[in-house]
């Protein structure tokens, strides 16, 4: 976009032999008209919490009547004529450093909160001719964020927990945790390794699904006997402790 500008600023069709003052004039006016609309459009997208400015820096009241175009002004306070704001100043005062900068937030003397864009519009030698600034008003998004956050965000910490429509379900849920938990197949887990994930499955409460013992017993290769023996020596060490 901003090359496509650069053009209409240099390759414009213009009347036989012009001088260089008209020639300026005339692609100037088209630069201008086509930030204007490319301005509307942005406003008009994003509705009346969205303010679009575009600063003309080549007049040498720049400083103080910077603002030639602006949409949803009341966002900031500001219209047409008004002087420049800190970006503004700080371009005037070192623009070959000046890089655009995108999304970053800025504050109203009033307490908005701001999502601001700033794009350099330059000429052939590289000097700021023009800035085109949008300021988004999202103060009432941020309200509703530190709100939601605070209903979508657990109290506690760790993991989510999965809530699944049948005890079944629940069942493999638990007994696939109970693997991750030991972090190594069934296949590969010894006797220390399937009593630590047996205790885990009951601290979860999963032996109070109905018939829940054969099929743990199966899934970790063991007898019902050996399944009960393994929470009953959990519990024996409980009660020596």
């Amino acid at each position: 976009m901003i090359d496509y500008l650069k053009s209409m600023y240099y390759n414009g069709v213009v009347s036989k032999s012009p001088s260089k003052k008209e020639v300026i004039f005339l692609l100037n006016a088209q630069l201008k008209n086509t930030l204007f609309s490319l301005a509307h459009t942005i406003a008009a997208h994003y509705g009346k919490s969205c303010e679009v400015a575009v600063h003309d820096l080549t007049d040498d009241n720049a400083a103080e009547h910077s603002i030639i175009y602006i949409e949803n002004g009341e966002v900031t306070g500001r219209k047409v004529g008004d002087g420049a704001s800190g970006v503004v100043l700080e371009q005037l005062s070192r623009e070959k450093e000046a890089e655009d900068r995108i999304g970053y937030f800025t504050k109203t003397s009033d307490g908005k909160i701001l999502k601001s864009s700033t794009t350099y519009i330059r000429d052939e030698g590289g000097k700021v001719i023009a800035i085109f600034s949008i300021n988004h008003d999202i103060t009432a998004l941020s309200v509703a964020s530190t709100a939601l956050s605070e209903m979508v965000n657990p109290i506690e910490g760790g993991e989510v927990e999965k809530i699944t429509p049948h005890v079944g379900e629940l069942l493999d849920e638990l007994l696939w945790k109970s693997t991750e938990l030991i972090g190594k197949p069934v296949g590969l887990m010894n006797k220390d390794d399937k009593m630590r994930a047996i205790r885990y499955l009951n601290s979860k409460g999963a032996l109070l699904i109905t018939k829940s013992g054969d099929k743990i017993a199966k899934y970790f290769g063991i007898s019902k006997f050996t399944l009960y023996s393994y929470i009953d020596l959990k519990q024996e060490e409980k009660n020596n402790d």
